[in-house]
């Protein structure tokens, strides 16, 4: 499995790229990837010379566990139909081998409400069709897997012709790409075949319009919402679930047994769809994507694939910008209002001053303005003008959201001085507040924190402390929320719910009526909610 994961981190871009059904997700490798990383750390943990049914348990639970998006979800069900095979023996040959992949097949497609061809599911089938064939000529194992990926690669060149948004966007399905490149790690693992190199990402081209889904009316416009979460449930209440997931949704994925399931579904309906779940068990791991803007990130990303690596056309401007972030979205985010070079840092992970000069260093104008976007990094920032010929202004931001509200102000025609001053005057104007959890013990004058209290902090400290997440937010804004604000930002950290998000934007609603609430996607670590408060 290791080696299948390091093979799908290598294409994860590519596979991307390719994905333009049911909706334009523009994750199928990075789920997929995410799902493998699970099984890889829970097959690390293990003896050193585990059974066979230990790794099988280890796999089926990891992918179960750890799956992400609609095509995690299905090759954790591929995964788990291997190891129901293989859980029983000792040694696989050939017969085995061609039993586990139609095994898995069929799983994967009780798993999907309304399968589809021209997707990783024909690519699934084809492979368990040319084992099975190969092993009934009495065939070896290897050459039991090359007729599997033989099989594979032929259903994957096929569906364009079985999907039009494929055939129109001139791309093979992302979910089947990412499944094939299972048969060539194991081809590696049993012959020592040479793995595949992934292709340059800038050689799969999808249109705009094929991004947004438009010509086929299974775009973004009918279902906005992908929504995910691990439901502890009876199995017997499974088939009911589903008929109500059913007429509130797509793209329906429902995998798992013994009271433990992963659900994923696309829809309009993010409260109907909990709901299903709450009466029949208990949801928890709850993920809400905002398909409308993902479509918008990716348009963005492909427009500006080489904004890291190129100067933009036109002249250099006087000033530009560098910005410290954590966090996909907000990386995206601060991309959106005109910054040139991010750099990966946090909380936890402090960039040294070493990559801030390289991002400098990397921009063509002669004068940068830095947001450290956190108070540890201000110190290193301010290194920066010495290492370099270049003139550097720190703007000390000490948040994302005062980063984002420096950027406001930010002019690329004035020089980094005038920046300096305009971009920090603006970043004062904003109250920045956050959630997390609380790591020790100690006093505040809030009141004493315990180790795993979800702690309300600003400028001024610790303001709020409670048991719960949500109520550690509300209480946080109630206490630098007044009637002489307009308007508070929520950036959506790891952690953060759709559930609490309601509560949060409920609560602003009846107790600060005249304030209005945006939502964004951030994806920071350790955060779940970041409040800029204006």
């Amino acid at each position: 499995m290791g080696v299948y994961r390091d093979l799908l981190r290598s294409h994860q871009q590519v596979v991307n790229r390719l994905n333009v059904y049911p909706v334009p997700d523009g994750d199928t490798g990075t789920n997929m990837a995410l799902t493998l990383e699970s099984v890889a750390k829970e097959l690390d943990d293990l003896d050193d010379s585990p059974t066979m049914a230990q790794v099988c348990k280890a796999v089926s639970h990891a992918s179960l566990m750890g799956a992400r998006g609609n095509s995690g979800v299905i090759l954790s069900q591929l995964l788990r139909g291997f190891t129901e095979r293989f859980s029983a023996v000792e040694s696989i040959d050939g017969s085995t081998l061609a039993g586990a992949l139609a095994h898995a097949d069929r799983l994967a497609r009780q798993a999907v409400v309304r399968p589809v061809e021209g997707t990783i599911l024909s690519v699934a089938k084809a492979a368990g069709e040319g084992a099975t064939a190969a092993s009934s000529a009495n065939k070896s194992l290897l050459a039991v897997a090359e007729a599997a990926r033989d099989a594979a690669q032929v259903a994957l060149d096929f569906t364009p012709e079985q999907l039009p948004q494929l055939k129109q966007a001139g791309v093979v399905d992302s979910g089947g790409t990412g499944y094939l490149l299972f048969f060539d790690a194991l081809l590696h693992c049993l012959d020592g075949r040479a793995l595949p190199d992934a292709p340059e990402v800038d050689s799969i081209i999808v249109t705009t319009d094929e991004m947004t889904g438009h010509g086929d009316g299974d775009g973004v416009g009918d279902l906005r919402y992908e929504v995910m979460y691990l439901l502890e449930a009876p199995d017997a209440t499974i088939p009911a679930f589903k008929d109500v997931w059913s007429g509130i949704g797509d793209s329906i994925v429902v995998v798992g047994g013994d009271g433990i399931w992963n659900c994923h579904i696309h829809t309009d309906d993010i409260g109907a769809s909990i709901e299903a779940a709450i009466e029949c068990g208990r949801p928890r791991q709850i993920r809400v994507t905002d398909l409308l803007e993902q479509v918008v990130e990716e348009r963005w990303v492909v427009e500006h694939a080489h904004d890291h690596d190129e100067t933009p056309p036109g002249p250099v401007p006087t000033s530009q910008v560098v910005a410290v972030v954590s966090g996909d979205g907000v990386g995206r985010i601060f991309k959106s209002l005109g910054v040139r070079r991010l750099v990966v840092g946090g909380q936890s992970m402090n960039p040294s001053t070493e990559e801030l000069v390289a991002a400098v260093e990397a921009l063509p104008a002669d004068e940068i303005i830095v947001l450290p976007n956190n108070k540890n990094i201000r110190p290193v920032a301010e290194r920066v003008d010495e290492l370099t010929t270049k003139t550097v202004r720190v703007v000390p931001t000490s948040s994302i959201v005062e980063g984002f509200a420096a950027l406001l102000a930010f002019d690329p025609e004035a020089t980094a001085e005038e920046n300096a001053v305009s971009m920090t005057d603006s970043a004062s104007g904003v109250i920045a507040a956050e959630v997390t959890q609380a790591v020790r013990d100690t006093t505040v004058d809030a009141g004493e924190v315990h180790v795993g209290d979800w702690i309300g902090l600003s400028r001024e400290g610790i303001l709020s402390i409670a048991e719960t997440l949500g109520e550690a937010a509300c209480r946080l804004l109630e206490v630098l929320v007044t009637d002489a604000h307009d308007l508070v930002t929520i950036i959506e950290g790891d952690g953060s719910s759709a559930a609490t998000t309601r509560r949060i934007t409920e609560w602003l609603h009846a107790e600060r009526p005249d304030v209005e609430t945006e939502v964004h996607q951030g994806g920071q670590p350790l955060y779940p909610y970041l409040f800029g408060i204006e």
